[in-house]
């Protein structure tokens, strides 16, 4: 009895606890604050948390990348002048020199005038120019210049050259010196003569016919071209730079900041930062106007260099002062070998902005929240309410105009795609709209350029666009026509690696497409299996449509800059030229040309062109590593003829590939490889997809069909992933 009591009190007290919530609204609001307020408090913790882990490893990426490819170019280098060093003809002529310089009463006069100067010279000026060497210099085990590209630095004996770097080289190393200052007048990039310019050397020893160390030779670098320029590659946000500095805390290569540092007078105005900054904490931020206390010499290595001075590499997200006094976060390792400590930082203010814009958006709203309790919550429940019955009225209606919805067939990227019809052709057709949550001025702007763009194209192997247009609720639209075939991609994930034939079949129907784009200025950038759909049309098999020209790129239309970001990257991963991860602003036709080699590969492999973990390490195999060939990737005869036009399009030089669509698919035919027939064609199209064949009893059905449609005129979203 007692319990039933109890039981009916809980019941009244949660009905009067309802009936006061459903009467004072105003609660509500107050319960959303509260429930926001420690919601927020975790959510900021997990997500800084989070923010931080992905920071570091974000850094430490880029940091390897840089590094990685700093490595490569330190090997390069090794390699160029340990073959210089061991040339014949150069080994003659630098021990005739010291020998010449080990004589008595031999004066630098007399040294610079022996006849063995001018052919040593001649001798390395091809390797000097073909490697972008700036001179060289050869030494003897006096510390002596006996021979030189620079008339002054002949017979002199008292060059800074490194500390111990003499006994290294004799001792048989090959060494690369970190950059320092010339003691010798020198020309800087644009031909003026000055002093103290950053220079660094590769040095190899010089052995003779007995092979006895007898000198050394060092190939001049000019460290702002080339040492620099590795570091720069790779820059993590608009405030991230990536540099090197040396054992004493100095820059050896330049900084992003050069402008900002004359500002604040660390640099003059004819000077660069190489070598002239040290990497030292001024305790303030020098940006926003803050005044050291300290002298420069006074003042403490940053928390980054002074970790990686004692040989140390790690990271540091939680922020601290670089060289201008910015809070920074970074990542840094030192590398002893060529003793250097190279690091990756960027501002904590762009670092975390997500952070920063979490909380001022929490605070915003729980200030408004408490001033304006029941008018927001009212405001939001009605708006929310009013837009999703308006966009569901308006798909409920399936009448885009002329057109009636069927039903949705797919989703992409960018919108979702439904199988309809014209109201008086009755015609098949596919029509795409834009998603409203995720419409913005720019997304619309893409949206209809692509329409525009596509209509544009005639070509029968293009997809053709019937109509376009926005309903009243602002849902943007096209029609297209309706394609029920299979993408590439998908051919080869169910059916496996494609013939020689029918591959030579397949993309000569691209380039055709592609031929009449290039021809009107328009690149596609975004070339892949996935928007290459292969189908029966009009009683011809095997007959390709290219598709989703949304990132095309008019080269003759400096507008059409705006709607893509500066040096964004667009485009997917697998398929882009090395030109348009380095430089996406300057890519052309011959882009789209190495996209259609990398496609031609998948289809004869089954595979892409590098098996990579990382959308970094893709875009270093694309710029830097020649994939294997065809035939040694898919075990099995590729083709000789056809395997040499595929390297040929994935030439890492754009002028080594083919230079047109149309001559590419002219190379095609030249393979002479036997015709992949409409015989051929329409037996593969019977046993495998009999439905879609146009004579078939009764045609192709719904659900025979409705998974290959989908996969056709959808969208498919820009790769980021391999």
């Amino acid at each position: 009895m007692a319990k039933n009591s109890d039981s009916r009190s809980l019941a009244r007290s949660i009905s009067g606890t309802g009936d006061f919530l459903r009467s004072q609204i105003w609660v509500w609001p107050i319960i959303a604050a509260v429930i926001l307020a420690v919601a927020g408090f975790w959510i900021r913790s997990v997500v800084e948390i989070s923010v931080k882990e992905t920071m570091a490893e974000n850094l430490q990426t880029i940091l390897a990348a840089d590094v990685a490819a700093l490595e490569l170019w330190y090997e390069s280098q090794v390699a160029n002048v340990g073959a210089v060093a061991s040339d014949r003809d150069v080994r003659s002529f630098v021990e005739r020199l010291t020998t010449k310089a080990a004589e008595e009463d031999v004066d630098t006069a007399l040294l610079a005038q022996s006849p063995h100067q001018k052919a040593i010279q001649v001798e390395l000026e091809s390797w000097i120019e073909a490697h972008g060497y700036a001179g060289f210099a050869v030494v003897n085990q006096d510390g002596r210049v006996v021979s030189a590209d620079k008339q002054n630095m002949i017979g002199r004996d008292d060059l800074p050259i490194p500390e111990g770097l003499i006994e290294k080289v004799f001792a048989g190393q090959v060494v690369v010196t970190p950059p320092f200052k010339s003691a010798v007048r020198l020309e800087d990039v644009d031909g003026e003569m000055k002093s103290d310019l950053p220079t660094m050397f590769t040095v190899a020893p010089v052995r003779n016919e007995t092979s006895d160390v007898i000198a050394l030779l060092g190939l001049r670098i000019r460290p702002e071209e080339q040492f620099s320029h590795i570091l720069s590659i790779a820059r993590p946000g608009r405030s991230g730079e990536t540099y090197a500095f040396n054992r004493d805390g100095v820059l050896v290569s330049n900084s992003r900041f050069d402008d900002d540092l004359k500002q604040i007078r660390l640099l003059r105005e004819d000077e660069k930062s190489i070598l002239n900054i040290q990497i030292r904490d001024p305790q303030v931020n020098l940006l926003k106007g803050g005044q050291t206390k300290e002298l420069a010499s006074q003042q403490p290595l940053t928390r980054m260099a002074e970790d990686a001075l004692q040989g140390k590499s790690g990271h540091d997200v939680d922020g601290y002062r670089d060289y201008r006094g910015v809070p920074v976060i970074g990542a840094w390792k030192w590398l002893e070998s060529h003793e250097i400590g190279v690091t990756s930082e960027v501002d904590v203010a762009e670092a975390y902005l997500p952070l920063y814009i979490l909380r001022r958006s929490f605070w915003g709203l729980y200030t408004i929240l408490a001033v304006a309790a029941v008018a927001i919550f009212v405001y939001s429940v009605i708006v929310a309410r009013l837009q999703r019955e308006a966009r569901k009225a308006a798909l409920e209606a399936k009448e885009l105009g002329q057109y009636t919805l069927d039903e949705k067939i797919g989703a992409g990227g960018m919108g979702v795609v439904y199988r309809g019809h014209h109201a008086m052709l009755r015609r098949p057709t596919a029509v795409k709209l834009l998603d409203p949550e995720k419409t913005t001025d720019a997304t619309a702007a893409r949206f209809e350029r692509e329409v525009q763009i596509t209509a544009r194209l005639t070509h029968p192997n293009t997809i053709a666009i019937y109509d376009y247009g926005r309903t009243p609720e602002g849902i943007f639209y096209y029609a297209m026509e309706y394609l029920d075939g299979i993408d590439l991609e998908k051919l080869v994930e169910k059916h496996g690696p494609v013939n020689d034939s029918r591959v030579v079949h397949l993309l000569q129907q691209i380039c055709a497409s592609l031929n009449e784009a290039h021809g009107v200025g328009l690149i596609h950038r975004d070339i892949k299996p996935a928007n290459m759909i292969v189908n029966v049309r009009g009683g011809v098999y095997d007959f390709v449509k290219l598709l989703d020209f949304g990132l095309v790129k008019a080269l003759d239309a400096k507008k059409q800059a705006a709607l893509t970001a500066t040096g964004s990257f667009t485009g997917t991963p697998l398929y882009v030229s090395p030109e348009g991860i380095k430089t996406p602003d300057k890519t052309d036709a011959r882009s789209d040309l190495y996209a259609v080699g990398a496609v031609c590969y998948f289809l004869l492999t089954g595979k892409v062109l590098y098996d990579a973990t990382s959308v970094v390490e893709i875009f270093m195999h694309q710029v830097n590593t020649v994939p294997q060939r065809p035939s040694e990737r898919a075990g099995r005869k590729v083709d000789p003829a056809l395997e040499a036009l595929i390297m040929r399009c994935l030439a890492k030089d754009p002028s080594d590939r083919p230079g047109s669509a149309k001559e590419l698919g002219g190379a095609l035919s030249a393979c002479g490889i036997d015709v992949w027939s409409q015989v051929d064609a329409e037996a593969w199209w019977r046993k495998q997809y009999p439905q879609l064949c146009p004579d078939t009893p009764g045609g192709a059905t719904k659900n025979d069909t409705e998974e290959i449609a989908a996969t056709v005129i959808v969208e498919q979203p820009t790769q980021t992933k391999p």
